[in-house]
């Protein structure tokens, strides 16, 4: 199981908790594992990626084990402490302003 922390925005709109757990077959991507979030919560679908080019919204973020994943190519592996559960995907919405 795959653990993915939201950000509150999206907990709302998903009517979940503090994150949630998924299913991902195959190898352990960003890709991967936001196209089963969508599929699971089909609510969030153009919430984190745009519906034609599936790039990252530009004021959400990817951290996992302390380290940014944003600008890392969407089929790269994820680490193996979250591809085996133990460390979450956090997707945190970035604050902008002047």
């Amino acid at each position: 199981m795959i653990r993915v922390i939201l950000p509150q925005h999206l907990r709302t709109l998903a009517h979940v908790g503090g994150y949630v757990e998924l299913d991902v077959e195959g190898p352990i991507t960003q890709r991967s594992v936001l196209d089963a979030l969508e599929t699971r919560y089909p609510m969030l679908r153009g919430t984190i990626r745009d519906h034609v080019t599936l790039q990252r919204r530009p004021f959400l973020r990817f951290f996992a084990c302390e380290d940014d994943l944003s600008h890392e190519p969407p089929d790269a592996l994820l680490p193996d402490v979250v591809a085996s559960g133990k460390e979450p995907l956090v997707i945190l919405g970035a604050i902008a302003g002047g």
